[in-house]
């Protein structure tokens, strides 16, 4: 299974490289653009604007995550991250739109391409660097279960895959001659951010929605309380949710009612614990409940149902 393997705070230096990654490739896509005057490395340089901006909204909101909890926010402060998703597919949004406007001008008004050689090695640097970058990230984001860095990694990869479009559309205008190609494909690339940007947009609402936790850690539960019940151990009310990377986990445990209160802290407490060392970070809660009393029927709901 994924443990966590750091405090949650230390997380922002990821931002900070993801920050680092995105100034050092707007400075090297403007250039490209200046020297070779294509809309679709122009399109490609505002994409590192976005991530500039993503990356700034990650590390305020990392840090927002990374407080313990207080007495306004029992349950944390993890939701915060699906904030920077959403910020960032917003983000993401809008440079869709401008490439968009900036490609439909240039179709208009053709501009022939200046230095394509240069400018594509530029392009293809900072490529590079965003592809190195994307990986860290989302290997940090899935070992730590952070949505704002895989976010931010997946954005990264975005930016990755349209730079390889863009200079693919750059060489085939270099080698053919027809200036209506490059617009074109700044138009695709703006379809693909769109496309990205409302993934984000998705994760973002689903997540402050709480959403149940994902299948497989599901599984995971159930596969704890089918030991139990070949014990004569009964659940039900089994409820998640997951809360940037805190899971929480509530279910009613049923056993004999002539079980002593000790013993049924004591499995209660064993329960838990399986739960924990099967999924990281994780929050039970155990209701106990005797098996022979029809009143215990009556809360399987979300509501107990009043009789």
């Amino acid at each position: 299974m994924v443990k966590l393997t750091m405090n949650r705070s230390s997380l922002t230096s990821y931002a900070w490289l993801s920050i680092a990654a995105a100034i050092a490739t707007i400075a090297l896509k403007s250039y490209a653009y200046w020297i070779t005057g294509s809309v679709g490395l122009l399109s490609d340089a505002a994409e590192s604007f976005v991530n500039l901006l993503g990356a700034s909204i990650a590390l305020v909101m990392l840090t927002i995550a990374a407080r313990p909890p207080d007495e306004d926010h029992l349950f944390g402060h993890d939701k915060a991250e699906y904030f920077a998703c959403g910020a960032e597919g917003v983000l993401i949004l809008i440079a869709a739109v401008s490439i968009g406007v900036m490609a439909i001008s240039r179709l208009i008004n053709p501009r022939p391409i200046e230095q394509a050689g240069t400018g594509l090695a530029v392009s293809a640097i900072a490529s590079l660097i965003n592809f190195v970058v994307a990986r860290i990230l989302l290997s940090a984001g899935k070992r730590n279960r952070s949505v704002t860095l895989e976010a931010d990694a997946h954005h990264l990869m975005t930016d990755v895959w349209t730079s390889i479009g863009v200079i693919g559309g750059v060489t085939a205008v270099a080698l053919t001659g027809w200036q209506p190609l490059d617009p074109v494909i700044a138009l695709c690339v703006a379809c693909y951010i769109v496309w990205t940007g409302f993934r984000l947009l998705r994760g973002s609402v689903f997540g402050l929605m709480d959403s149940a936790m994902p299948e497989h850690e599901c599984r995971e539960v159930i596969t704890v309380f089918d030991k139990y019940k070949r014990q004569g151990i009964e659940f039900h009310a089994l409820r998640t949710r997951q809360a940037g990377s805190r899971c929480f986990v509530s279910v009613h445990v049923l056993v004999p009612g002539a079980w002593t209160v000790q013993q049924g802290h004591e499995l209660l407490e064993e329960l838990e614990a399986e739960i924990r060392s099967a999924i990281s970070y994780v929050t039970v809660f155990t209701h106990l409940e005797p098996l022979e009393d029809p009143v215990s029927g009556h809360d399987t709901g979300l509501d107990r149902i009043i009789k």
